[in-house]
């Protein structure tokens, strides 16, 4: 039996990748590693937390003793790294936090990946999950490729930029197995209240109003989390060592034009009026460093590995919005009192 290690499988992207590994692949052990931070949530797995092929171990990925002693004990053979902080936002208010766990935590897994399999690194992989955000910002036209240029403009993106950069370096350097991907924007079931999607299902069932940055101008390609994750799934079982594959929906929308969307859904679904959900759209000052458009071609994925998105993005939205209504309980229970303050600090005085 192969033993598979995920980082960051209790988060939004985590849960889902940890999920599917488990049920498709009753001969792998799958070992869920992650430093239930604010996002991380054991919740998130309960359907398969007592299946026979899974495990979880909260440890911090910047905990150097701890990680080199995991893949010590639990002879590992397979990585897929997911952990990171992920929020923009958080990374203006706090840099060195996304410095230490997106470049300091990856190479402290890199280090005893690379001492672990040192003296045979047949069969071994690690897969190292990035974001489309470090290549910057697009003007109305073009696509990211994998060979466009890095040019992050926030402390996030830096750090993921960094962090991709030292995984090629291990690469290259060292001869580690090492592939990795860059996604567009993902939504979802289980994902933390601060992104747009569900903040915005949040505040609108609860008639609060909907921060929109600037004018809502700001264009990103959507991805199902569930596609991306069988996207995962394909990469690590199919992709070519050292190389990097982008991972996109071929679905541009602007951020204005998508919580008008999402407005309609929600006034559907709870029986509103049509308009109600609308009038709750407010505009806030933009964020510092705004990247305008992202967008992803995907067909390296598509044409060399046989991987395409399942949905449509309103049947997935209208997927997404039902499975919050549906929960609500997860989502009181998320939204705490230290979510309340971040909230009032990042949106509260704009």
């Amino acid at each position: 039996m192969k033993n598979i290690l995920i980082t960051g499988g209790a988060g939004f992207i985590g849960s889902h990748v940890v999920r599917l590994m488990v049920n498709k692949y009753p001969q792998y052990n799958i070992i869920n590693m992650d430093a239930l931070t604010y996002a991380g949530n054991l919740e998130n797995l309960k359907d398969v937390e007592l299946k026979q092929n899974y495990r979880f171990k909260k440890i911090d990925i910047t905990d150097e003793k701890m990680v080199g002693r995991l893949f010590g004990t639990e002879k590992i053979d397979g990585v897929i790294h997911l952990a990171a902080e992920s929020h923009v936002d958080r990374s203006i208010n706090n840099p060195l936090e996304f410095i230490r766990t997106n470049i300091m935590g990856t190479v402290n897994l890199l280090n005893s990946a690379r001492l672990a399999w040192k003296d045979n690194m047949e069969g071994k992989r690690f897969y190292h999950i990035s974001t489309d955000e470090v290549y910057g910002s697009l003007g109305e036209t073009g696509l990211f490729t994998e060979t466009t240029s890095y040019d992050p403009r926030s402390p996030y993106s830096a750090s993921k930029a960094g962090s991709d950069h030292l995984v090629r370096a291990y690469f290259h350097t060292f001869g580690l197995p090492v592939v990795i991907s860059n996604c567009s924007n993902n939504y979802g079931t289980h994902q933390f209240p601060e992104k747009l999607i569900p903040l915005a299902i949040n505040n609108i069932k609860n008639n609060k109003q909907v921060p929109i940055y600037g004018k809502g101008e700001n264009i990103r390609d959507w991805l199902f989390v569930e596609d991306h994750a069988s996207a995962i799934d394909t990469i690590f079982h199919k992709g070519e060592t050292g190389e990097t594959y982008n991972i996109g929906g071929n679905n541009e929308w602007k951020n204005i034009d998508l919580i008008y969307l999402l407005c309609n859904i929600m006034d559907k679904e709870l029986g509103r009026p049509e308009g109600s959900s609308e009038k709750l759209i407010t505009f806030v000052k933009d964020r510092a460093g705004h990247d305008q458009r992202y967008a992803i071609d995907p067909s390296k994925l598509v044409h060399e590995l046989g991987w395409k998105p399942s949905l449509q993005f309103e049947e997935g939205l209208t997927k997404t919005v039902r499975w919050y209504l549906e929960n609500q309980q997860w989502l009181n229970s998320i939204v705490s009192g230290a979510y309340e303050q971040y909230y009032d600090k990042q949106y509260g005085d704009r």
